[in-house]
Parts: structure tokens; C-alpha cells; sequence
């Protein structure tokens, strides 16, 4: 066990879909795993084990950004030995092709700063899936009833972000959406040879103002769920 994750040696796979909120892991577990079995509970960072189609999958919610990710995919790749990991989350659209309930996934991230960027100093690294996981995404996309997009996403570490200028030069350049973590996933995955990939649910976007009711949501953010676990094992 780690300080923040209290599951036993071989108790976690190496294949982990990480999304943010650990009750969404809880339903991802009691929805798409066999025998599933909750190995963390530290924090209320919820984490199950179980098996999808034969496969071992772990679990883990991550929490809120990029700095709390970081401390979760560190460990589970330096200490539990996880070989892939994909971040399933929600997102904010920002192209008005790009529509509420569609999938992103994420081909690269933009970002201003990372919990790495102490490491980084000065080199702008470009933080990008593992090809493999993003075109078997992209296949697995194919056969889910869902309008799905392929490019630049962005990692923001500002939830309240006040800067519309910014914002502005995103949407200007192509940016498909914002969200939270990706980028450090990334970066993290690059230097410990891991694989990483990001896929996330449109839930409400930043041109239009509509936001995805919370009653629809289970079943949207479902699709997102069978593509990564589709990638993980093509």
C-alpha cells in the first residue's frame, strides 16, 4: 500500500481507467466489471478491481485536477506496476461542431502548466496519447452510437477561469475541449513508459451554455466507458 492507496500488492491491474469522481469509478464497477472488488477506500478515493470480457481492470478515481491526479497515476504506475491508463471524464466543448453528449478523444493536450513543469523548466513538451490506445479508440468509436471527435483538447489547472482572451485563442486554433488532468497523464506516461490515453464525455459547453442534465448523464458517459475499455484490450 501507498499513502493514498491502500490496495495490496497484486491487487490492482494493469490496465486502470481513472475518472475523476471515485462514485463514478463505483459505477463503472457495478456496471461494466465481473467480481468487482473495492481495493482503496483512503481519502474516500474510491478504487475497484475486477475483470471486463476476461481482462483485468482496475478502477481508481483520481479527484479534481491536475495536481491531485498526478499524485494518484504516480503511484499506481511507479508502485502497483500499471502498464495503461485511461482518463474517462466529463469535458466542456468548445467548437460549435462539437456538441453536448459527443465523445472527445484526446490526440494531444494544451495546457499552461503541469504539476511536471518543475521538471520540465523551460522545454515546452507536446503531451500526446499512445498511438496504439488512440487508434484502437477511434475503431472502438465506430461501432458506439456516438458523435466522436479526434484532436487537441485542453488541461486547464483553473476551474474558474476568468481569462477570456485565452479562451478566445483556444477556440481560434482548434481546441476541442477543456478539461482537468490529461496533460500531466501524459507527461507522466511518457516518462515512465506507460501507455495513456483521455476520453471524455461533452457534458456542457462553453459557446452554447447548455449544460448535459444530470438524468442523461449515466448513459452518455456509458459510451465512453465501452470505448476505452475496447482500446485497452483491441
Amino acid at each position: 500500500m501507498t499513502v493514498h492507496i491502500g490496495a495490496q500488492p497484486g491487487q490492482i491491474a494493469e490496465t486502470v481507467l481513472m475518472p475523476g469522481d471515485p462514485y463514478r469509478a463505483k459505477w463503472i464497477a457495478e456496471t461494466f466489471l465481473q467480481d468487482a472488488e473495492c481495493i482503496n477506500q483512503v481519502r474516500g478515493m474510491l478504487g475497484f478491481t475486477g475483470t471486463w470480457n476476461g481482462n483485468r481492470v482496475t478502477v481508481q478515481g483520481s479527484g479534481m485536477g491536475m495536481p491531485s491526479f498526478s499524485i494518484y497515476a504516480n503511484e499506481l504506475i511507479r508502485d502497483y506496476g500499471a502498464k495503461t491508463l485511461i482518463r474517462i471524464g466529463s469535458c466542456g466543448g468548445m467548437q460549435h461542431h462539437v456538441k453536448v453528449r459527443d465523445v472527445i478523444i484526446a490526440m494531444t493536450c494544451t495546457t499552461m502548466s503541469t504539476p511536471s513543469r518543475g521538471i520540465l523548466r523551460d522545454l515546452n513538451f507536446a503531451p500526446c496519447a499512445d498511438y496504439g490506445l488512440l487508434a484502437a479508440a477511434v475503431e472502438a468509436a465506430k461501432s458506439v452510437d456516438v458523435t466522436t471527435h479526434v484532436g487537441n483538447i485542453y488541461s486547464s489547472d483553473t476551474f474558474y477561469d476568468e481569462r477570456n482572451d485565452l479562451q478566445e485563442q483556444m477556440i481560434r486554433h482548434g481546441v476541442l475541449g477543456v478539461e482537468m488532468e490529461a496533460a500531466e497523464l501524459y507527461i507522466l506516461a511518457a516518462r515512465h513508459k506507460a501507455r495513456a490515453l483521455a476520453v471524455f464525455t461533452v457534458s456542457d459547453h462553453l459557446l452554447t451554455h447548455e449544460a448535459l442534465p444530470s438524468e442523461d448523464r449515466e448513459k452518455t458517459f456509458g459510451d465512453m466507458v465501452e470505448i476505452a475499455l475496447e482500446a485497452a484490450f483491441a
